[in-house]
């Protein structure tokens, strides 16, 4: 799994990010078992430590946690899931938000553009089916 990584934001909250969307995505199904820190180092091309690291902060937000004997799992309360899914969206919308300011939008030209920008996206989708 390459990846490639910014360099304005720490490499082990990339990985937080990371794993965040793949969870509330569903990608990584809740409930399921993660590969070992050192597997998933070699996949993620970076320092045991760094993902031991961002796991450890995974756990802290309670998306993850560790059964000793077992190894580590994604959480399966559905709720915290749903709610970290809310706050990964609040978070776009703020930085589409404060993008769209600086380009000098107005809220109202702001809405049109994304009203625009979602028929053509469900027209292509329409288009593809």
């Amino acid at each position: 799994m390459t990846n490639q990584f910014q360099s304005n934001m720490p490499i082990y909250l990339q990985l937080v990010n990371n794993f965040k969307h793949r969870i509330v995505s569903g990608e990584l199904k809740a409930g399921s078992k993660l590969e070992s820190v050192r597997e998933l180092a070699i996949s993620f091309e970076v320092n045991p430590n760094t993902m031991q690291r961002a796991l450890a902060e995974l756990e802290r937000d309670g998306l993850v946690y560790a059964d000793r004997t077992v190894g580590r799992f994604i959480t399966d309360n559905k709720e915290l899931i749903i709610k970290m899914r809310e706050a990964v969206a609040q978070e776009i919308i703020g930085q589409f938000i404060q993008q769209m300011r600086s380009l000098g939008f107005s809220e109202r030209e702001a809405m049109e553009l994304f009203h625009k920008a979602l028929e053509k996206e469900d027209s292509g989708n329409e288009q593809s089916k």
